[in-house]
């Protein structure tokens, strides 16, 4: 579970891990995710402003043996 800070223009701005996947590995793929994602930003006012959103990243492993 990542806590995100939506800057008005879409980009990530700060963020860090709020519950660990109990995976450092995991957890740091997950930042740098959503650290390059766009996202449509809260609005105030009709205007964009930046938001804090709690952001649930799900991992999924797959065996990749033939």
């Amino acid at each position: 579970l990542l806590q995100v800070e939506v800057l008005p223009d879409g980009r990530c701005g700060r963020l860090h891990v709020q519950q660990s996947s109990g995976q450092t590995i995991l957890d740091e793929a997950a930042l740098c995710a959503v650290e390059r994602w766009r996202f449509k930003p809260a609005r105030r006012a009709g205007q964009p402003v930046a938001a804090w959103v709690e952001l649930p990243i799900r991992f999924r492993l797959l065996d990749a043996s033939p």
